[in-house]
């Protein structure tokens, strides 16, 4: 999943637009996984995918509301290294989360 982004995780500075709807986009994908397991898995997990939706979902919305208030808008060094943060710890955030979901798919 986080193979088809690469140029997320490069230290290029994309633009700000391109970073929001990858980060929309990613995030869409894995609340679709989520919506996957529920269906193809018939357990009683469903609080748990429940609880990763909604972490997915408070994911994105913080890291667009960071991408849409950066820090020190002077100085173009500190919205690099702003825009750099932000794609780090949504990444983070990305693998925490799938981590969780595949926590319950070893279950």
């Amino acid at each position: 999943m986080i193979k088809r982004c690469l140029h997320i995780k490069t230290k290029e500075m994309a633009s700000v637009r391109r970073l929001k709807k990858e980060i929309g986009m990613m995030t869409s994908q894995l609340i679709g996984d989520c919506i996957d397991f529920l269906e193809t898995f018939d357990d009683k997990k469903d609080l748990n995918v429940l609880s990763i939706i909604e972490e997915a979902v408070i994911l994105n919305n913080t890291m667009l509301d960071r991408t849409n208030h950066p820090e020190g808008k002077a100085n173009s060094a500190l919205v690099k290294q702003h825009y750099r943060k932000i794609k780090s710890d949504f990444i983070v955030g990305l693998e925490s989360t799938y981590g969780k979901l595949e926590g319950l798919i070893a279950k």
